[in-house]
């Protein structure tokens, strides 16, 4: 996958982190399910679909509440993770395809989510494709979370990608797309979070990143893991990471 303004139009795949992905990206905090939940997204009986999906860890942390819900993402190797993390949950189905081109029912989600994703699409085409497969007076949710600029861990792990792919610019797109409304009336939370990590599960978290396992080719990841596990050294077993979780929300009417 290419996007002109994503990492100077670098190709990357999320497909490539799938198996670390799975392991290491089921990271979201409380007071994001509680929101989703307070939104109407997840509630029993209703239907709602999880664009960009990845691993499924919106739908199965939601699951238990008892809608009826679809993930989709581009990458068929994250929805064979998701698939295989999921079997517990009849409710939930996933399809592999593109946000744009999903090809389901018009007028039938009560609430659509895109957590981490929404600036890859392409919004002449995701936003009609929205407004047609969302009931009225239906939700539409862009969710996006990322470590805190002043976390010293963080800026660490971070500062090292940068050496090794210059060209990654890190959650930028994602800033910008919070900028942008496609749909009238936003509603915007932010929280401030400490997530716990391990140096395991903080290394892994950042071999899922775009600008590494993504787009890396084997002699530079390998380069990356080194060095980034060197840097760990100096830090606690288990330490906590700052993020900020940014939530808007539309209620869409036709």
């Amino acid at each position: 996958m290419k996007n002109t303004l994503v990492d100077n139009n670098q190709a990357f795949d999320f497909g490539k982190t799938s198996k670390n992905y799975a392991k290491y990206r089921d990271i979201y905090p409380k007071e994001l399910f509680d929101n989703l939940l307070n939104l109407g997204v997840g509630l029993k009986n209703t239907n709602w679909l999880d664009l960009g999906t990845g691993t499924g860890v919106l739908p199965r942390a939601l699951a238990k509440y008892g809608a009826n819900i679809i993930g989709t993402d581009i990458s068929e190797n994250q929805i064979k993770e998701a698939i295989n993390l999921s079997k517990e949950f009849e409710n939930i189905k996933y399809k592999a395809c593109s946000a744009e081109k999903t090809k389901l029912e018009s007028d039938y989600f009560d609430a659509i989510t895109a957590c981490q994703c929404f600036w890859y699409f392409k919004p002449e085409l995701i936003v009609p494709e929205i407004k047609r497969m969302i009931k009225n007076n239906g939700v539409f949710v862009k969710i996006y979370m990322d470590w805190a600029e002043d976390d010293e861990i963080a800026t660490a792990s971070t500062s090292l990608i940068k050496k090794l792919n210059p060209d990654w610019n890190s959650g930028k797109a994602a800033i910008e797309d919070l900028k942008k409304h496609y749909f009238d009336n936003p509603l915007f939370r932010t929280f401030d979070v400490a997530i716990p990590f391990t140096r395991e599960t903080w290394h892994g978290r950042m071999l899922t990143c775009r600008g590494v396992q993504g787009s890396m080719n084997d002699e530079t990841l390998k380069k990356f893991v080194n060095e980034h596990l060197k840097i760990l050294e100096k830090y606690p077993e288990e330490f906590l990471i700052k993020h900020k979780l940014f939530i808007i929300s539309y209620k869409i009417t036709k």
